[in-house]
């Protein structure tokens, strides 16, 4: 039964890549411990975390002296994983959310439906090959492997915006406040799931 005391997970991934261990409450208060040895992205989750209102941990070593992707796209999987464990039969949300997120100059539209189909468009594109440290055709690689994990539908589109950094927070923080009324209960659903199939399983 999804309701929010029992809306928590924690699925611990190890390969012989990346060690990661996440820890998911939907129903926080957006707190947050977040270590991946990656810190555009740790300041990037921090965001998700902070405006979903969704507690997270996230503890991950991983193949660094190589490059970031493995680390990266495997924090994706965790933490789709994790919330995709948290939902249970996703009985009572919402289930689809969109917002138009402001930043500066920058403007990106993320839409979600929480449907078990999991499916993303990516409309994003990065002038800079990096920020910070971490490369930016990773962003893509982890919005694909969390809406693949999490069994969502994810449409995240920049409209504008000059600045690299603007543009990726927008991402970030687009999908924190969709999540947050995506997954958000909606008592006149009265604990059924949101389909007239009965059920959002993948």
């Amino acid at each position: 039964m999804t309701t929010s005391a029992a809306r928590r997970a924690t699925i611990d991934r190890q390969t012989k890549e990346t060690r990661i261990t996440a820890s998911l409450d939907l129903d926080g208060t957006g707190a947050y411990d977040v270590a991946t040895g990656v810190g555009f992205l740790d300041h990037m989750l921090e965001q998700l975390a902070r405006h979903s209102l969704i507690d997270i941990e996230l503890k991950a070593e991983g193949d660094l002296h190589i490059d970031f992707h493995h680390t990266v796209e495997d924090c994706g999987i965790a933490i789709g994983q994790a919330l995709a464990k948290a939902l249970g039969d996703k009985r009572g949300i919402t289930r689809y959310a969109s917002v138009h997120l402001p930043m500066d100059e920058a403007m990106t539209r993320v839409a979600i439906d929480v449907s078990g189909r999991p499916y993303l468009i990516w409309d994003v594109t990065f002038t800079r090959p990096k920020l910070g440290e971490m490369d930016t055709e990773l962003f893509r690689e982890w919005f694909q492997a969390f809406a693949q994990n999490a069994g969502i539908t994810l449409h995240v589109a920049n409209l504008y915006g000059e600045n690299n950094h603007h543009i990726a927070e927008t991402c970030y923080k687009g999908l924190a406040r969709a999540l947050r009324e995506a997954i958000a209960i909606d008592p006149r659903q009265a604990q059924r799931v949101p389909s007239t199939k009965g059920t959002l399983s993948v």
